[in-house]
């Protein structure tokens, strides 16, 4: 199961970082997003991440513009159907999800490997509204692509080895190392991250600590490269709450309930750095924390 081509569904933060490591891996992409200005910022971002890795040495200008050349962009998702590998990478939204497979199925080629990109929902729910759920998988990058290391290969109960290997080898073709995991709840990573983030949100809410303090004190006493309320602000705090909903649902355990101050700053719109609010306040020259 040879993977010449790969089609991103999604134009944001995630997909262009995917389509950007695609395409300097050799692959050759078809970038999809409903939106034509998302599109046109995708690419616009890419080029820009592409020169500071040219200006890092990490490739050359040359591979700069082959890596460019790879990637085509479309607003009809049904474009997609024709390439080898499929990475869905939509919003965190299980409806949308399933709707963008369910379009995509009538046009796909039958060796056609479907994945999603989902940081927590379940895979073998996912493939099983498809047409080939022995030929699904959830493949999920850290966020920033092109910068982080780990790919998370979820199997869903029907996945086959097949499937597995082929998504193994683009990994690897990526440079990147894959850590395998279990189709249960936010899988791996966000199963562990998620909960300190909330309890670092009760920890807030509770008025233990302000915001620069909790901060301060995971970066300077645990050694962590951010803070938990500056990382929730850099993944998205309407991100953080849905997988937050998708553990406590999915397990049933009291432990994964979502704090209330998380739902209240989702409700307000504060959703961390992409809309210049969130924990901290992102309008100004430096970051000044809400609380």
């Amino acid at each position: 199961m040879e993977i010449k081509s790969v089609g991103v569904v999604g134009a944001g933060q995630m997909g262009n970082g995917i389509a950007h490591v695609m395409a300097v891996a050799g692959y050759d992409v078809v970038l999809n997003d409903l939106n034509a200005d998302a599109l046109e910022r995708a690419m616009a971002v890419i080029d820009k991440n592409l020169d500071r890795q040219v200006s890092r040495n990490i490739i050359s200008a040359d591979d700069k513009a082959a890596s460019l050349a790879r990637i085509s962009s479309t607003q009809e998702l049904t474009e997609l159907g024709q390439c080898d590998l499929i990475v869905e990478a939509a919003t965190e939204r299980e409806e949308i999800k399933t709707k963008i497979f369910e379009t995509l199925v009538p046009h796909l080629k039958p060796n056609t490997i479907l994945t999603s990109n989902t940081s927590s929902i379940s895979i073998t729910r996912l493939a099983s509204r498809t047409d080939r759920p022995e030929k699904f998988m959830g493949f999920h990058f850290m966020n920033p692509v092109p910068v982080m290391q780990l790919v998370e290969l979820i199997r869903g109960i029907a996945t086959d080895q097949e499937t597995y290997q082929a998504c193994l080898k683009v990994v690897e073709d990526l440079g990147k190392t894959a850590a395998s995991a279990e189709d249960f709840p936010a899988f791996i990573v966000n199963r562990i991250l998620m909960p300190m983030i909330n309890e670092a949100v009760y920890t807030l809410y509770e008025g233990v600590g302000n915001v620069s303090s909790i901060d301060q004190a995971m970066k300077l006493g645990a050694n962590h490269p951010m803070g938990p309320l500056e990382l929730a602000d850099f993944i998205g705090l309407d991100t953080c709450l849905a997988i937050m909903n998708v553990l406590h649902d999915g397990l049933g355990d009291t432990k994964y309930r979502p704090c209330p101050l998380l739902s209240k700053y989702v409700e307000a719109g504060w959703l961390g750095r992409k809309t210049s609010r969130g924990f901290y306040d992102y309008r100004g020259d430096a970051p000044v924390p809400t609380r």
